[in-house]
């Protein structure tokens, strides 16, 4: 399972030109289903999205998470996250897990977020989205739940 995290002072998902979900102040993860993902990687990447400290404290420091900062996070599906584009001009996406068996790790994923105390916006598994962000720094953050970086 793959992240792209940004730090972000607005993001907000619209689905056929509706809005679906917004935020401010908090966390854009764009998630990536890999073949063979489970419980385990969900917890991980879960654990992990919480407790990323990319928030400044007063300092000026990247010291504290996303619940410190009483931020929330907007969730989008993006199997596109599992590309892998090191051959050819054309990304394969053969590492991305069947949709269906994404959709459901996809809303796990929310669900443990929401169990960590994170108030958590998603987009809609599969739809066509416009999705609209504010970086904040920018910071951006890939993870892993294989650890492969």
């Amino acid at each position: 399972m793959r992240a792209v995290v940004q730090r972000v002072s607005e993001g907000l998902v619209r689905i056929d030109g509706a809005l679906h979900g917004r935020i401010e102040d908090g966390l854009l993860v764009y998630l990536g289903v890999g073949r063979g993902d489970g419980d385990t990687d969900v917890r991980y990447l879960a654990e992990k999205v919480r407790h990323l400290r990319v928030f400044q404290d007063d300092g000026g420091h990247m010291n504290l998470d996303v619940k410190q900062v009483g931020g929330s996070v907007l969730v989008i599906s993006a199997f596109t996250v599992q590309a892998d584009a090191r051959r050819g001009r054309r990304p394969s996406f053969e590492d991305a897990e069947q949709p269906d068996r994404a959709a459901v790790l996809y809303e796990m994923f929310c669900d443990e977020l929401l169990g960590l105390g994170v108030r958590v916006e998603k987009g809609v598994f599969g739809a066509m989205m416009d999705v609209v962000s504010t970086n904040a720094g920018p910071v951006c953050v890939l993870l892993e739940s294989r650890r492969a970086f």
